[in-house]
């Protein structure tokens, strides 16, 4: 019988793109970190098993999931072809108007460097969707049929516009009402296109306040994926019985190793926690001694 998991990491991706920019892998790096993760025996579980998870109940030792935000391009052209080769699932936070129409495009397991489609960095793409342009950037209907098809994604809202109400709103009630129709229509599109939509929701930049929880419950939604930083140990979960919020880790630039270090750190709740007071202390005092914690999983 296989040990349970003591804590669940939950991995964060946007981009994995030959373009570089912010919150962006390089397709050689991510491969490297997804041979790194076979080899070292991880194994991915989906949405309802993270749910399960956070119920109590019990996950195989090494167990983790990866998750990728907004919907790009470059998640089929890169990612999808590098998780079908280990057998490894992923969840996609979809932003449910980016995709289109069309037929699939090449991803890089099926043909050369130079017939896959250009891919933007993402403040290019950020220019692109302000124009309109989203099948320059995001993913079609047809490739997400494709990924869920072959098992590499799982597919969740993102909300439909992944726009911050709380920004372009001058009064609560105008950003409660919004953020009620933005929510509505993501479930509406996922029903549609996918015959299905779970209560997974990840906050568009990682911002949520009480309104937005409260309207987001009201929507049918439980858990929520965050941008805080850290692990999900089982005794951090217990009080919310209503809903869920999810930590993640940021996956940054850099080689299998640096992703090795993190999981040993964030597969052990004790030092998980440990880690980060360091890494708190160490952002608020400046240049403060750095200790063994920090050496073992410096960010």
């Amino acid at each position: 019988m296989s040990r349970r998991a003591r804590a669940l990491p939950v991995l964060m991706y946007h981009h994995v793109s030959t373009s570089p920019s912010m919150i962006t892998v390089a397709p050689q790096h991510f491969a490297a970190q997804m041979a790194y993760l076979a080899s070292a025996g991880y194994r991915t579980i989906g949405a309802a098993q993270l749910a399960a998870f956070m119920r109590g109940e019990d996950v195989p030792e090494k167990s983790l999931v990866i998750t990728f935000d907004d919907g790009y391009l470059d998640n089929w052209v890169h990612a999808h072809p590098v998780l079908q080769r280990h057998g490894f699932t992923a969840l996609c936070f979809l932003v449910s108007s980016w995709p289109g129409a069309g037929d699939v495009r090449p991803h890089a397991a099926n043909a050369t460097p130079d017939a896959l489609p250009p891919l933007l960095d993402h403040h290019a793409g950020e220019r692109a969707i302000e124009a309109g342009r989203t099948d320059d950037v995001a993913l079609r209907w047809s490739e997400i049929d494709a990924m869920r098809a072959a098992g590499t994604f799982e597919f969740h809202s993102h909300t439909h516009t992944h726009v911050r109400w709380d920004q372009v709103m001058t009064s609560r009630e105008q950003k409660r009402a919004c953020l009620k129709d933005d929510l509505s229509a993501s479930r509406e599109t996922l029903a549609q296109r996918l015959g299905e939509v779970s209560d997974h929701l990840c906050w568009p930049q990682g911002y949520y306040d009480d309104d937005y929880r409260e309207v987001a419950r009201d929507a049918g939604f439980r858990h929520f994926y965050t941008c805080h930083v850290g692990t999900n140990a089982r005794a951090s979960l217990k009080a919310q019985a209503n809903e869920r919020s999810i930590n993640r880790l940021e996956v940054r630039d850099r080689p299998a190793s640096w992703l090795a270090s993190r999981l040993w750190v964030h597969s052990r709740p004790t030092l998980s926690r440990a880690y980060l007071r360091h890494q708190a202390l160490r952002e608020k005092c400046g240049n403060g001694i750095v200790h063994r914690i920090g050496c073992i999983a410096m960010r």
